[in-house]
């Protein structure tokens, strides 16, 4: 049976009712929250921020950059990954023939 959680966070001083599948679903969305109120505070704390749009906009800006940035390096991880392969590769053909 698929039944449906609906819960409330709190995001910045507003309330916000979501939907949710499963418990599992609301652990995470629990922490994510948390991570955006703590960094909210901190935005607050050590900038000079008139409206709470500002932050809230500095907090996904932040969000988004760490998963662009991380893609990114797991691009060039792969790229060095497929580089060595390949290197070793050309020495096990160069040793067997």
């Amino acid at each position: 049976m698929n039944t449906h959680l609906k819960i409330k966070v709190t995001i910045g001083d507003r309330v916000y009712p979501l939907t949710i599948s499963d418990e599992k679903e609301e652990e995470g969305i629990r922490a994510a929250v948390k991570k955006i109120n703590d960094l909210i505070k901190k935005f607050e704390q050590n900038y000079a921020v008139r409206d709470k749009q500002d932050v809230l906009a500095m907090c996904a800006l932040h969000f988004a950059s760490q998963k662009e940035v991380q893609s990114i390096y797991n691009e060039l991880d792969t790229k060095n990954i497929e580089n060595t392969l390949k290197q070793m590769h050309q020495l096990i053909d160069d040793q067997l023939k």
